[in-house]
């Protein structure tokens, strides 16, 4: 598809790939909850890498295309939206709706892994991520479950409570056979979701004259986190805070470690100037405000989480006066 397709099949292309990507990306959780269930794998490790991981399946599919066509911005902007929007968007919804009472030290090194997680990326991507930096990310990534898996399989510790309780917050697929045709469901569709979605964007950006980091920061971003929206929506609807912003930490790691990592294996990305100026200091400040909070506060109430939404629709607002 390029700008000379119609705009109603590149809308409707945007559409059914935002739609098989939340499809693929819940199709996966469940089956993979069920596999590694039948398997003897931990709650643990369910939790961890299968939920927390795991729903961020579709920004990996959407960032992997992208940077394989050489769409650099719709890559990085991606997961740049994604981890804003996490937090101010899906963690102020969430707490608008029931607040978030969490418990600071189930969290607290997940907070900071997210935290360095983010520094790390922002000090990498000024020149542009190169392929020894996207092994440099994922590198991070690896030694970061080497040291959660020690640490929790020597004794009971408050974050492996948390993510039990991740995996029990979703519902897998009851029997072995359901959970492989899952898997492979989730990631044809996946696949087949993140190729309209790269299509459709880039497209529509071209036709219209919106640059694709801007598509990439608002609609893309928000359909590829569809999966972390259900998680922790259904968590704090359940009253499990915790859980509702564990997920969100651990996508944001994975976010910035895994999927970027990967994307730079693909192929070199640079970053657009709008990115580097304005979008990854928001990601930041979302980092930092959070992993404050989980220190200053035990509550993310009402007030709190409108503020957060209030900080999105601002920065949103934004990119019409400087795209």
């Amino acid at each position: 598809m390029s700008a000379e397709t119609h705009p109603f099949l590149l809308l409707a292309a945007l559409a059914v790939g935002l739609t098989l990507l939340a499809g693929g990306g819940e199709l996966l959780v469940r089956g993979a909850l069920a596999v590694g269930r039948r398997l003897g794998l931990s709650p643990l490790l369910a939790g961890l890498v299968i939920v927390g991981f795991g729903t961020s399946t579709p920004e990996l599919a959407v960032s992997l295309d992208a940077a394989a066509r050489g769409a650099d911005d719709l890559a990085l902007a991606n997961v740049v939206g994604s981890n804003a929007g996490n937090i101010l968007l899906i963690l102020g919804l969430c707490a608008v709706i029931t607040p978030l009472t969490v418990t600071p030290l189930a969290l607290r090194r997940d907070g900071w892994a997210m935290l360095g997680a983010t520094g790390l990326l922002l000090a990498l991507l000024g020149g542009g991520l190169m392929p020894w930096e996207g092994g440099l990310l994922l590198a991070a990534l690896a030694g970061y479950l080497v040291v959660a898996w020690r640490s929790e399989s020597r004794a009971a510790t408050p974050e492996g409570a948390l993510h039990a309780a991740e995996a029990a917050a979703v519902t897998p697929a009851r029997r072995m056979a359901t959970g492989v045709v899952l898997v492979v469901a989730g990631l044809a569709l996946l696949v087949a979701g993140a190729r309209l979605l790269v299509e459709g964007a880039s497209g529509l950006a071209e036709a219209a004259g919106i640059p694709p980091a801007v598509i990439g920061l608002t609609v893309v971003a928000v359909g590829t986190s569809l999966p972390e929206l259900a998680v922790s929506l259904t968590a704090a609807l359940r009253g499990s805070g915790d859980v509702a912003v564990g997920n969100i930490l651990g996508s944001n790691l994975f976010n910035a470690l895994g999927v970027l990592g990967a994307a730079a294996l693909v192929a070199p990305l640079q970053a657009a100037p709008r990115l580097l100026a304005v979008d990854q200091w928001v990601m930041l400040a979302a980092a930092a405000a959070l992993v404050l909070f989980l220190y200053t506060g035990h509550r993310l109430g009402r007030r709190e989480g409108a503020a957060l939404l209030a900080a999105w629709l601002a920065w949103v607002a934004a990119m019409a006066v400087w795209p």
